[in-house]
């Protein structure tokens, strides 16, 4: 049999109620380009061997929540992402820069000056005192790789091993909002959408009853809801944000007057919708909206018992509540920790990415003074819940799946500020990754010797996406979305992004 005959037999023994019309005596009704058309994708599932299972039935607008193949074979399956909001300094938690000592108190020698003042980053110097400040904190090597932490993260230190540091980040704004954006979204202005939105439209979910995109927030990120939205992405790739204490979604239990007729209500519901669908039969586009609310209702009505189930933290044994210090006396310890351990009941669940923000207050890690009472507390909050959320996914054989990222928009110059304080440096800072398929105890880039620019191999945002999406099976370049007849990419203009393949096993 020809390739048409195939294709035909195809049509035919996946819409059996045309088999009796006649399109040039081979049985479907139209013209060879509607039935083409019909087919979708099919000529590429036919080439696998996978005839009923068309491109079009992947499709992520059609079917939001369905799982989509790859591009490639991943490294990771899903994504913990801890975002420390407002820019916690590199020279006080992991960039080790010992000539701080010496200088301290001193002007920012001309060299350094001069170099930066070459960048696009010369902006760092304004608002700054032109004296170095030492760091308050001691550093110590850990591990058999001997990486450097400071004393703020003793637990996440026990861990070195298993990170991979990034010393040489940069961004594009040293302002709070704009670079927060274009770490979440590839762009410094809002409205773009987030790394988050950009996994599930790629990859979907691997769970009927949860979304594939999950924020756990108190106050929320500098810059509002721009960091984590959708965008311009379908409605359906919005996250879900869940609460880590009490009932992880707002409404989630009908209350009881009303609980009696659900069933009954949402199967009515369903008639009616599919019933309205039918108008537009022939408006493609119309029924994929329409066919992704539908999809979003009936996942709302499905998370009612998961949802649920998986807030439910009191159900897990003593030791993982004292390993995540969910026991510890300070509340705000308490709730970061919270959040780390439902995100890891959210992935193992097949939630496909979590961005976890640390966020209890309105200042975040943003120390324009007083250093040592910003940092401290917040390290202290942080650091039991990240080194718990490592041990328990390696301890259930989830981390070499899940890719963990610890970052935030930018770091902190080495300058004093007003009260021992230091200000905004979008020239160079640290990240660091774990699991899914990243290479353990290493360190890429670097910083110059006072920590205020990145001189080693500088990382931009976008790199980092495209590290990311190569690490989940995804083809940077190809993941796109067309935008008034401009395909959008996280990772910028096609040929921009370089993902560092080093790092990745």
């Amino acid at each position: 049999m020809d390739l048409w005959g195939k294709l035909t037999e195809m049509r035919i023994r996946l819409d059996p109620c045309n088999c009796n019309q006649n399109l040039n005596g081979i049985g479907y009704p139209g013209s060879r380009r509607d039935f083409l058309r019909s087919l979708g994708g099919g000529f590429g599932m036919l080439a696998c061997g996978a005839l009923e299972n068309s491109l079009r039935a992947q499709s992520p607008v059609e079917k939001p929540y369905a799982v989509r193949s790859p591009h490639f074979a991943p490294r990771a399956r899903s994504v913990i992402f801890l975002f420390m909001v407002g820019g916690p300094s590199q020279i006080d938690t992991f960039d080790y820069k010992p000539l701080l000592e010496e200088l301290d108190g001193k002007p920012v020698p001309s060299s350094f000056r001069e170099a930066l003042n070459a960048t696009r980053h010369a902006n760092v110097f304004h608002g700054c005192d032109d004296l170095i400040l030492k760091s308050p904190f001691a550093f110590k090597q850990h591990g058999q790789s001997g990486l450097w932490v400071s004393e703020l993260m003793p637990h996440t230190a026990q861990h070195v091993d298993e990170l991979c540091f990034i010393h040489s980040m940069q961004a594009d704004s040293n302002n709070h909002a704009p670079a927060s954006y274009q770490l979440h979204t590839g762009d410094v202005r809002a409205g773009k959408a987030s790394l988050g939105s950009w996994v599930t439209y790629g990859l979907g979910s691997e769970s009927e009853d949860l979304p594939g995109y999950v924020v756990l927030f108190d106050a929320g990120p500098l810059g509002g809801s721009a960091n984590y939205t959708n965008g311009f992405l379908p409605p359906a790739f919005q996250p879900t944000r869940f609460r880590s204490s009490g009932p992880p979604l707002h409404h989630l239990v009908p209350q009881p007057e009303f609980a009696s007729g659900q069933t009954q209500s949402l199967e009515l519901l369903e008639k009616l919708n599919r019933i309205h669908r039918g108008q537009y039969e022939e408006l493609h586009s119309e029924t994929s909206q329409l066919d992704a609310r539908i999809a979003t209702y009936e996942l709302a009505y499905r998370m009612q018992a998961s949802a649920m189930q998986v807030g439910r933290l009191e159900d897990e044994p003593q030791h993982i509540h004292q390993l995540y210090g969910l026991n510890d006396p300070d509340v705000r310890t308490q709730s970061f920790s919270r959040k780390c351990l439902l995100a890891r009941r959210l992935v193992e669940k097949g939630v496909r990415f979590v961005q976890l923000y640390d966020m209890p207050d309105k200042d975040g890690w943003d120390a324009h003074s007083k250093l040592v009472e910003n940092h401290k507390p917040r390290a202290k909050w942080t650091d039991v819940g990240v080194a718990g959320l490592l041990a328990d996914l390696r301890q259930r054989g989830l981390l070499d799946s899940t890719l963990v990222i610890w970052a935030s928009e930018f770091g902190r110059t080495p300058m004093k500020q007003g009260d021992l304080g230091r200000q905004h440096n979008a020239a160079g800072f640290t990240i660091w990754m774990a699991g899914g398929g990243i290479r353990k105890g290493l360190r890429i880039g670097s910083t110059d010797e006072i920590g205020l620019m990145a001189t080693e191999r500088p990382v931009q945002f976008r790199d980092l996406h495209a590290t990311i999406l190569t690490a989940l099976g995804l083809d940077f370049e190809r993941l796109s979305f067309e935008v008034s007849g401009r395909d959008e990419r996280i990772t910028g203009v096609a040929g921009s992004a370089k993902p560092l393949m080093d790092i990745l096993l």
